[in-house]
């Protein structure tokens, strides 16, 4: 069971809403990924012709929690004020927050996601930061009052897996009771399988699953290879080793003149 700021959750994939061909699609990746939270844009889903009051419908009708975000803020006082409006709109204090620094990478600015991190939880938001994998500016989100932590694997869209193995492995050896969400760079199963068989509590998906041919086949399959990497974590796996170990034992074996 996953718990994140008090809610228990069958699930560990956590789904994002964006760049679906059409509501339909998004429908049925959801309800095939077996998710139980989707994330939500409050920018992207009211500007330019789309509907958003109809988006928000569909969200609700899918009787998944919301986790709104800040997506496509570069500042803290526009994270600050979208976080706000998410509040209003969807009724909860969750909030995954992204302040971007980058405009390229989208890498996080840091020094304003732990101050817009350290604002938003004193106002009551339970705040799901989008970071890095540095374990100093994870510290600081901590600090800040963040309860969980969602550092990235890769740029966001990316697609390409884990790029610093060591950095996410020592991340999750720093914070052993803080629920840790890779967010951002998974494109495969397998990528999703090898974060979850370092110990990562849960992954977020949205482009790797939006962008296939098959958007809801796809989300199934991640939901499984989630599975399968959290069950093998948990089983214990064999660490690998340089010299071979034999299967069949050789004591007792059978000897001939």
């Amino acid at each position: 069971m996953l718990t994140l700021y008090g809610q228990d959750l069958r699930s560990r994939l956590l789904l994002g809403t964006a760049r679906y061909p059409s509501p339909a699609v998004l429908e049925d990746a959801v309800r095939s990924s077996g998710t139980e939270v989707v994330t939500v844009s409050l920018r992207r889903e009211t500007a330019g012709g789309r509907q958003g009051g109809a988006f928000f419908e569909l969200i609700r009708a899918l009787g998944v929690h919301v986790l709104p975000n800040t997506a496509g803020c570069h500042s803290v006082s526009e994270a600050v004020l979208t976080a706000k409006m998410a509040r209003e709109v969807f009724g909860t204090n969750w909030l995954k927050l992204e302040v971007i620094g980058h405009h390229d990478t989208l890498q996080p600015d840091v020094f304003g996601l732990v101050e817009a991190a350290r604002i938003l939880s004193a106002e009551g938001f339970e705040v799901f930061p989008y970071t890095t994998d540095d374990l100093v500016v994870a510290e600081r989100l901590v600090e800040a009052g963040c309860k969980v932590l969602m550092p990235w694997c890769a740029p966001i869209g990316s697609a390409m897996g884990p790029q610093n193995i060591q950095a996410l492995r020592a991340m999750r050896a720093n914070f052993p009771d803080v629920p840790l969400i890779v967010d951002a760079g998974i494109g495969r199963p397998s990528h999703a399988t090898r974060v979850m068989e370092f110990g990562f509590d849960a992954v977020l998906l949205n482009t790797a699953v939006a962008g296939a041919a098959k958007p809801a086949l796809m989300a199934a399959a991640f939901a499984g290879a989630i599975d399968a990497g959290r069950q093998a974590f948990e089983a214990g796996m064999l660490e690998p080793r340089d010299f071979a170990v034999p299967s069949t034992p050789v004591i007792g074996k059978a000897v001939f003149a």
